[in-house]
């Protein structure tokens, strides 16, 4: 579970390991974005996420993800507490919505 404090203004990142067809595939023509949802809930609200490089993290298939978050991001800030993080992948002719872990906001 990552943790950040409440007035941090910093990115939430997720590895991305994409295959089509059996073979890695490089997603970051794709658009993605994040959703922050309170523990059992379905997302509801999703903000604009980037790619960190369009390479390969080294030593493996994944790919950064990642969005800003906190006071003066154009993503949310988020009042303490903990929250299920979703990532969202539009690509064509598949949009898969994952939940990739927790986040803790002290």
């Amino acid at each position: 579970m990552q943790s950040i404090d409440r007035d941090s203004r910093q990115y939430v990142q997720a590895h991305v390991d994409v295959t089509v067809a059996g073979q890695p595939y490089n997603p970051t023509t794709d658009p993605v974005d994040f959703a922050f949802a309170p523990i059992g809930a379905r997302p509801t609200t999703w903000y604009p996420g980037g790619w960190d490089g369009t390479a390969a993290i080294p030593g493996s298939n994944a790919y950064r993800a990642h969005v800003l978050i906190g006071p003066g991001s154009t993503g949310p800030t988020l009042a303490p507490g903990r929250y299920a993080v979703w990532l969202r992948i539009t690509d064509d002719p598949e949009q898969p919505v994952i939940n990739i872990g927790q986040l803790f906001v002290t």
